[in-house]
């Protein structure tokens, strides 16, 4: 905790992206008064991938180091997509951490055996330099939701090339992370912490259905649909997703 009482934050980016995709939140954030952490996640940025088998346990430990690093002891903690897997790994293994949650496109239930078996797919594919160009061309539109991709064809270049510039290796090191991850569901029912859960409109991979069931889980979570918003709300809608973020916080000062 800030010596203000303002609380700090960790935010954890998604597939195919680093820590960039959180840059409007981080200024926002930081001229509010708080601080923030929003690394580079392993084979990420400037991350290297290192030789651990794939888990996001690990990750989520990295993030605590990073804490322990910078002398935080307890964060809101908000990812997007694998972001949000990996925030809640981190609930699991290091609850007392945790004094807020945001999840942004992301599912508390563990992969279906067909999910499972379209990231592996995916991971093989990533690896195989004659069919990556295609595999790209085909995932990455699918990040962005329907309006964007129409009237923002700028932010449609630039989470091309961030997949396009990402280690191929880590890329598929973080699907078989993310099909091998438990259930989250009964982890989520202990939090005793604010917590938001954040949905787009538009999202073509993770349903809202599957999102109102992530907050249903969570006790007194509130849930946020953003219209005319896909998969990455922190690029394409920055303004509300930090209004959620700074509204989480609020709610985590008002429980202390």
């Amino acid at each position: 905790m800030h010596a203000d009482g303002r609380t700090p934050f960790v935010l954890l980016h998604a597939l195919a992206q680093d820590s960039t995709m959180w840059k409007a939140q981080q200024q926002a954030l930081t001229a509010a008064g708080h601080r923030v952490l929003a690394p580079d996640q392993r084979g990420f940025g400037r991350t290297p991938l290192g030789d651990d088998p794939p888990s996001l346990d690990l990750v989520a430990d990295d993030v605590a180091r990073l804490m322990d690093q910078n002398g935080i002891e307890r964060a809101a903690i908000a990812g997007a997509s694998m972001g949000g897997y990996v925030a809640m790994a981190f609930v699991r293994r290091h609850p007392s951490r945790v004094a807020a949650l945001g999840l942004f496109a992301a599912r508390a239930a563990a992969d279906t055996l067909d999910q499972r078996a379209q990231r592996e797919a995916f991971a093989t594919a990533i690896i195989d330099p004659g069919r990556r160009a295609a595999l790209i061309d085909a995932t990455a539109p699918q990040l962005l939701g329907a309006v964007t991709r129409a009237g923002n064809p700028e932010l449609v270049r630039r989470v091309r090339a961030s997949a396009e510039a990402c280690d191929p290796h880590a890329l598929a090191w973080a699907q078989r992370a993310i099909a091998q991850r438990p259930d989250a569901l009964e982890v989520l029912r202990e939090v005793r912490v604010p917590a938001v859960v954040v949905a787009g409109e538009q999202d073509e991979l993770v349903s809202f259905h599957e999102a109102a069931n992530t907050a249903a889980a969570l006790p007194g979570a509130l849930l946020v649909v953003l219209a005319h918003c896909g998969h990455l709300a922190p690029i394409e809608a920055p303004e509300a997703v930090t209004a959620s973020l700074c509204r989480l916080v609020d709610h985590a000062a008002v429980a202390r």
